[in-house]
């Protein structure tokens, strides 16, 4: 039999270099990167350290090779989260937005297999839909966003209204958890990413359900959650009991009880164990979960969709609607 092809939902990029940010876009204290050899280089925020990445951002020949090696036939490429913006006057972020969407398409320009998904800012919703809409004629196929705007959830009246443009323009939409809580206790450990991020992207999935985004939005909007859904699929027994015995506070918008929209939304495979994988497969159900890998980052997945390969309780089926067939549904190819 010929194996199922796999597509990875769930990778990153960032371009080797870009135009002077303060004098581009305005304003000051921007990322740059300090390029440290021809395949290595360091994420600057102002003069702080933030990440050091190598050629597999930026080189779709390495990208290319390593994907061969996993097996990988399709990635799909999002922005990486420090570079949102959000925090910035919208003018400012919506012109970096435009620098950095158009870089990646120069990036992938001559490697079909690497699918490009845009930034937007996010914190001005016409500014959003305007910069997605001219982001699809020009190649894009999807928009990665944060989950959330400063203290602004996915359930803000401008989030709302951009995800309701999406389903409109039929762009899929992945979540990836960012700016996350800080302090003594979670600046040891990575414990920032070990908890604050599968905490970020269960509380956001809250939002859209508690906050009645999904009874407000089309059923046509394609979203994807990263890294599992986070802590969510765990504790959606504690969400719907909540929704029942506490009503009063915890219903919210939502006509529904959380269990309710699980077939709402996708989710990434990036949880490393068949064991996580079952329970997000048994909660979300066999066509919400997609490979993805956070490639190329250190945290993420290697060999790319490993979890999914050793899973013993799939059947040939199951396995193969997580390694392609879901993503290619996602991505309206399907």
């Amino acid at each position: 039999m010929t194996p199922a092809p796999v597509v990875d939902v769930h990778t990153h990029l960032v371009p080797r270099g870009w135009p002077d940010l303060a004098a581009a876009c305005g304003g000051e204290g921007w990322p740059w990167l300090r390029l440290d050899s021809e395949r290595e280089a360091m994420i600057m925020v102002g003069e702080q350290e933030f990440r050091p990445v190598g050629a597999q951002c930026w080189d779709p020949a390495t990208r290319l090779a390593d994907m061969a090696a996993d097996a990988v036939d399709v990635q799909v490429v999002s922005p990486t989260p420090v570079f949102f913006g959000y925090e910035r006057p919208a003018a400012q972020a919506a012109a970096m937005a435009r620098i950095f969407n158009d870089l990646t398409l120069e990036c992938v320009a001559d490697a079909p297999r690497l699918v490009p998904f845009c930034q937007v800012p996010l914190q001005d919703p016409d500014a959003a839909c305007a910069e997605l809409d001219r982001c699809l004629a020009a190649g894009h196929a999807g928009v990665e966003i944060g989950n959330h705007v400063g203290e602004r959830d996915l359930d803000d009246e401008g989030v709302v209204t951009f995800l309701q443009h999406c389903a409109h323009v039929g762009a899929p939409v992945f979540v990836h958890p960012w700016d996350m809580p800080d302090g003594p206790r979670l600046d040891r450990w990575m414990a920032r990413w070990l908890t604050g991020m599968p905490a970020e992207t269960h509380l956001s999935v809250l939002a859209l359900i508690l906050g009645g985004v999904f009874d407000r939005v089309p059923e046509t909007l394609r979203l994807c959650f990263a890294h599992g859904a986070g802590s969510f699929p765990f504790w959606l027994g504690r969400a719907d009991n909540a929704w029942h015995r506490r009503g009063d506070l915890v219903r919210g918008r939502s006509e529904r009880p959380p269990s309710h929209y699980t077939d709402r939304f996708y989710a990434d495979s990036v949880v490393f164990d068949p064991a996580a994988l079952r329970l997000l497969v048994d909660v979300l159900g066999e066509d919400r979960v997609m490979v993805g890998s956070d490639y190329p980052y250190p945290l993420g997945e290697r060999p790319v969709g490993e979890v999914v390969r050793r899973a013993e309780f799939l059947t040939a089926a199951q396995r193969a609607k997580i390694l392609s067939g879901n993503a290619l549904r996602f991505l309206g190819q399907e």
